[in-house]
């Protein structure tokens, strides 16, 4: 058997390759891809090469194992189904329709425990977000807004709007987005942004009938742009003894911080938020299959395929990446469809 699989081969190199699938073992599935969702953060870093070498990809994952080195495999975000069984699989997983934390490629085999059965209400293009609302929802835990509180959330990339989409479930007296481009703000407001602006505007803007009088009073501040220059601005933005919640990955790219006398009595906190683990004051009631239980109803709930703007069958990939690097302001979220 044969499939296609997706390369990055260095700085603004991908190619898709024919290469024979593995031998199923025994306690493994055959998955036929259906489709899959580029992460426009974790991947763009590798595709504009901003990544360490060496880094090791992610070991919570098992299809991420091993170091970011070139050519790599990467990629988190697949619907498939279930097509072979091995000899000790239950043969009740042939047909499942399944979420799998796997990079871009037509066929791959993995262990059942790897795979997420998708509810039968829930469709493959809301399911394939599945790895953003984890995210999103793990950023929101990691927060813990509570009634009444302001929140700014910097960067509407999917993940942001996802955050925006849960904030907005909460009693919060705002939540205020920022975003370079007009498409992602319209969409901001759509998923319950009260106001969504330009960060670059000079101008502070008026905030009718709610009591903010600026850019520097929000209790609660998100920084999800990558761009590490922002965070920043998301500091200049929170109140005293507010929280800052870092949920970008900034790869080689440094950030150079002001920590002067504001932000030296203000009390703030800075909180790196990464969905691979739980924070440690969640874990005697909540493991990854609850939190997993969870993102399942928020995407049914919140239904996030709208914001899928971009459909590219696996073989034009290349051409995908390039758009997302050369036009960022037409793109929400990109996907890649399989036939096989």
């Amino acid at each position: 058997m044969k499939r296609k699989a997706l390369y990055f081969n260095g700085e603004g190199a991908v190619e898709v390759r024919e290469e024979s699938v593995p031998k199923l073992k025994p306690d493994e599935v055959m998955v036929s891809a259906l489709i899959s969702a580029v992460s426009p953060g974790s991947e763009m870093l590798i595709y504009h090469g901003q990544v360490s070498s060496g880094t090791t990809v992610d070991s919570t994952i098992s299809a991420l194992e091993g170091n970011l080195t070139y050519p790599l495999k990467y990629g988190y975000c697949m619907v498939g189904r279930v097509i072979e069984a091995g000899r000790m699989v239950d043969s009740s997983w042939l047909g499942s329709r399944v979420f799998c934390l796997h990079p871009h490629e037509s066929v791959f085999a993995v262990r059942p425990e790897d795979l997420l059965t998708i509810p039968v209400d829930l469709g493959d293009e809301d399911a394939v977000l599945y790895a953003s609302m984890e995210t999103a929802v793990n950023l929101v835990m990691d927060a813990g807004p509570l009634i009444g509180e302001e929140a700014g959330v910097y960067g509407q990339g999917v993940v942001g709007l996802l955050t925006v989409a849960l904030l907005a479930r909460f009693p919060l007296n705002l939540i205020l987005s920022f975003d370079l481009y007009e498409l992602r703000r319209r969409k901001s407001l759509e998923m319950g942004a009260h106001y969504s602006l330009d960060p670059r505007s000079s101008e502070t803007p008026g905030f009718p009938g709610t009591p903010v009088p600026g850019y520097s009073d929000f209790d609660l501040t998100f920084e999800l742009t990558g761009d590490p220059g922002t965070l920043n601005q998301a500091v200049a933005s929170t109140g005293y003894e507010g929280r800052v919640i870092i949920g970008s990955w900034y790869g080689t790219k440094s950030a150079t911080l002001k920590l002067g006398t504001r932000f030296h009595r203000s009390k703030m906190k800075l909180i790196s938020s990464q969905v691979s683990h739980l924070r440690s004051e969640f874990t005697g009631r909540w493991d990854r299959k609850r939190r997993g239980d969870l993102v399942m109803s928020m995407l049914s709930q919140a239904q996030p395929s709208d914001l899928i703007s971009h459909r590219y069958p696996i073989e034009q990939a290349g051409e995908a990446y390039a758009g997302l690097a050369k036009h960022p302001e037409e793109f929400l979220q990109v996907i890649f469809t399989y036939q096989n």
